[in-house]
């Protein structure tokens, strides 16, 4: 019998290693090839050791050059019509515009578009011609009767049912990419002299950091001796919303507020935390929170999409409007002082993660959903209870990028 293919499109192949490999590990057990279509930023060979194929595309995720664009496009459309793939699996609003435009012009089947947050157009209001030119851009390649989405929040959802894009009857909600809850397990805070709040993001506007740092101003001359405010994660030259390098070494004070960078062991860095934060302005669903709930810490977020999807107002954290940095220096207060709560509110994040987040789940569902697609029958291989999730070494030293 011959091997379904399943095709996995996604922007840059880092984000399909830290967000994707386990539901194409899945997938593998399941019976299916895979192939994955990414932009090579060096990570290429590390797929490739699951024994998943490799197509190299070159995505520009800020990209504004029209015959760039276009040309990939094209090579999506000449991938689709030589391989003939039986499931596109499009992640991410960049990969699903251009892999829907390509399944429908190679006449492919069984499109589906995981819609992992809106992006930066849609959290910031002042772009609405932009905002006007995607929507134009997703009429003209999600309405097709072949398309199928996959949402990790409802608004999202909301949102695309309003544009008349989705339906109840082509789209299911899966929350976020899962954690491997036996990697992020549950640890009691440690006792290192401070309370540690820290944000784990990339450097981005809409990711909250000028009100992370605002909130720590406020509460400086309070807890100065107290408290450390602790930033991590890499700049992003390629979005518009990036945070200058310069700007964020300003940011620095020493034995109070401190920008590490990237880092590779951000579970540890969430062991040491005692609050984790993310004043977002739009998610999917952050995998930073989730990874938090998981190792036992409160949460203190945003009313906004995805993010209020991570906290359970007074049972695991806190959430904020948008944008307010006085409520989150006023919500930080609230835990900083009263430590049985930090507790509790870590031991309830802990219970959320193993009810709504593990990577089981998350693959299964998905899993499910193209069985669906196929008509319902099993794809050769074995049966759909194993999620293929049995861990390599690799796997294991396999880590997020934030």
């Amino acid at each position: 019998m011959k091997r379904k293919k399943l095709f996995i499109v996604v922007n840059v192949d880092w984000f399909f290693l830290s967000h994707r490999l386990p539901i194409a590990l899945g997938a593998q057990k399941q019976g299916f090839e895979v192939t994955v279509l990414t932009q090579d930023t060096g990570r290429v060979k590390e797929i490739e050791s699951y024994g998943i194929k490799v197509v190299n595309i070159p995505f520009e995720r800020s990209g504004t050059n029209i015959f760039k664009e276009l040309n990939v496009i094209k090579k999506l459309i000449k991938t689709f019509k030589n391989d003939k793939p039986d499931i596109i699996h499009n992640v991410a609003m960049k990969a699903s515009i251009y892999g829907s435009i390509a399944a429908k012009f190679s006449k492919s089947g069984n499109v589906i578009n995981a819609i992992s947050g809106l992006g930066f157009i849609f959290s910031d209001g002042k772009r609405g011609f932009l905002k006007l030119i995607l929507q134009n851009l997703m009429k003209f390649s999600f309405k097709q009767p072949n398309v199928s989405f996959i949402f990790q929040n409802p608004e999202d959802f909301e949102l695309f049912k309003s544009y008349s894009f989705a339906s109840d009857k082509n789209s299911i909600t899966i929350k976020g990419s899962g954690i491997d809850l036996d990697e992020f397990r549950y640890n009691q805070p440690m006792v290192n002299g401070k309370i540690v709040i820290s944000l784990a993001a990339r450097m981005l506007k809409d990711k909250g950091i000028q009100e992370f740092k605002e909130a720590s101003e406020i509460l400086k001359d309070e807890y100065f001796e107290k408290v450390s405010w602790l930033l991590i994660g890499p700049t992003d030259q390629d979005n518009p919303s990036n945070i200058s390098r310069s700007k964020l070494e300003n940011m620095n004070e020493p034995g109070y507020f401190e920008w590490i960078g990237y880092q590779d062991n951000i579970a540890d860095h969430y062991k040491k935390s005692d609050i984790v934060m993310l004043p977002s302005y739009r998610e999917g669903l952050p995998k930073s929170l989730i990874e938090a709930c998981a190792i036992g810490r409160p949460i203190i977020t945003t009313t906004a999409p995805g993010c209020n999807e991570c906290v359970d107002e007074g049972y695991n954290g806190f959430k904020v409007p948008i944008k307010d940095s006085k409520s989150l220096a006023e919500k930080s207060r609230t835990l900083i002082e009263n430590k049985e709560m930090r507790l509790e509110f870590g031991k309830n994040s802990r219970i959320k993660a193993e009810k709504e987040f593990s990577i089981e789940n998350v693959v299964e569902k998905t899993l499910g959903l193209y069985r669906e697609l196929l008509g319902g029958g099993e794809p050769q291989g074995t049966p759909k209870a194993s999620s293929g999730l049995e861990k390599t070494p690799a796997q294991r030293a396999q880590r997020r990028d934030v």
